[in-house]
């Protein structure tokens, strides 16, 4: 029988990333109801020193596999690795990240082990009521107490679609990094660690890595940022982001953007919020003539404080923001960001 939550925890240089120790809380939330341990995979070489941090957020055990095939990515040798641990372990749920490894080895695995895959997932629960648990049987569920009901975006962000995968083990799902949360560290907390071996061949290792070359970031990924200034559509045009980064500056936060700003080209991917963009939960989120579309919504109103900033007075946005601001963004922005230097400059003087 299917047994345990797992999570393949990401390490890059031997760190272990957020988005695996965020997992792993949402894991310990889904064990209330699935009753089963929480199982961290963690890969890589020398990277035993990162074990005892999985058990402090919330992790019964680790898998621990090390080679030198396993030190940087390589999709073969994770994939092999992994599909070893389905077939010694059998998982009942296997976690993923939805980040450039996640998406690669997520898929690779399903087919090898031939299970289904729901990918960038914003929503993870178990079966509950009655009419889900009929929905499973008439599925194929041979135990509909035990169906994980995976929600993610559909349709360009316009809907969101609840999929399952009843008939397979494991139930698997990539899960966009920044959407769950960690649960506190306790370095009281101890488990079980299981070290696992690969009999890996050269034939393996078909990729040779020549260099690994770090690029120079120049911001904070949104999803790690702390404050977050937005703009939107209500700028007015890609001008406008230079008012918004005037205040991003001043407060030190990151820059954010709407979807309708970066269909339009005023600014990069990366920095969308959203459903089909990052999800963020920031101290401060100051949204700079956002409308308030619910595509937008989902990926910030976990923020601790939501300031919105619309001349428009019956935006949707102030249905999700602790303080609305009614007036142009163009005349308010430039002001907020001299009072921001000001009070700063007369903090420093005291």
């Amino acid at each position: 029988m299917s047994k345990g939550i797992y999570v393949v925890v990401e390490q890059r240089s031997g760190k272990v990333q957020n988005v695996g120790l965020e997992l792993i809380g949402e894991a310990t939330r889904l064990k209330e109801d699935l009753k089963d341990d929480v199982v961290a995979v963690l890969l890589g070489d020398g990277v035993e020193g990162e074990v005892d941090k999985l058990f402090h957020y919330g992790a019964d055990k680790v898998i621990l596999i090390q080679h030198p095939y396993l030190k940087e990515y390589v999709t073969e040798p994770y994939t092999k690795a992994l599909a070893q641990v389905v077939k010694e372990y059998d998982p009942e749920i296997m976690l993923f990240g939805a980040s450039s490894i996640g998406r690669d080895v997520a898929p690779r695995l399903a087919s090898r082990v031939r299970t289904g895959l729901v990918a960038d997932c914003t929503g993870l629960r178990m079966a509950k009521t009655e009419e889900e648990f009929e929905k499973e049987k008439s599925m194929g569920c041979e135990d509909p107490t035990r169906a994980l009901l995976m929600t993610r975006p559909a349709f360009g962000g316009n809907l969101m679609a609840t999929l399952m995968c009843p008939r397979t083990k494991p139930q698997m799902a990539t899960v966009r990094p920044g959407v769950m949360k960690r649960i506190a560290k306790d370095e009281s907390r101890k488990g079980e660690i299981i070290k696992m071996d690969v009999a890996f061949a050269d034939a393996d290792m078909n990729v040779e890595i020549m260099e690994v070359v770090k690029a120079e970031k120049k911001s904070i990924d949104l999803t790690e940022a702390k404050l977050i200034v937005s703009g939107g559509r209500g700028i007015g045009g890609p001008e406008g982001f230079d008012l918004v980064r005037d205040v991003a500056n001043a407060l030190g936060a990151e820059v954010g953007s709407s979807r309708a700003c970066v269909d339009a080209g005023w600014i990069e991917k990366d920095r969308q919020v959203g459903q089909t963009g990052k999800t963020v939960r920031p101290d401060l989120y100051l949204a700079c003539g956002i409308s308030g579309a619910i595509q937008h919504v989902a990926g910030m109103e976990g923020s601790e404080l939501v300031i919105s900033i619309n001349k428009n007075d019956t935006a949707a946005i102030f249905d999700v923001s602790d303080l609305g601001i009614v007036g142009d963004v163009k005349v308010i922005l430039p002001k907020l960001a001299e009072a921001i230097r000001k009070a700063k400059a007369e903090k420093a003087a005291q």
